[in-house]
């Protein structure tokens, strides 16, 4: 009835093409959310994973804290490690706090 006095709007129709571009854009960010986050994230875990599986008596490790120490006691069983950080001074650290196996005499030549 008021038609004659307010014209109707219309939608413009869609350009061509642009639900694929849409798609195509999606699958870019997913894969650079997989190539720069978790792709080396998971990677990174896995190699914290081994080291800290690899633990053995007598290595010299860092927590994460950058405390030095010699491990005197590993349990298969338990979380948890004695490390030596000073002579006849141990403490019990958690095993995911190790941050990096040192080289042999390390703890010495510092």
């Amino acid at each position: 009835m008021l038609d004659f006095l307010i014209s109707p709007a219309y939608a413009q129709d869609a350009p061509a093409g642009g639900g694929i571009a849409q798609i195509v854009m999606l699958v870019g960010f997913v894969l650079i959310f997989y190539f720069l986050l978790w792709r080396p994230q998971s990677k990174r875990a896995k190699q914290h994973k081994q080291l800290i599986g690899s633990l053995t008596k007598g290595d010299e490790i860092v927590i994460g804290g950058g405390m030095l120490g010699r491990i005197t006691k590993v349990s298969d069983d338990s979380e948890f490690i004695r490390i030596e950080v000073a002579e006849g001074t141990e403490v019990s650290v958690q095993k995911n706090a190790v941050a990096a196996v040192l080289p042999k005499g390390t703890i010495k030549s510092i």
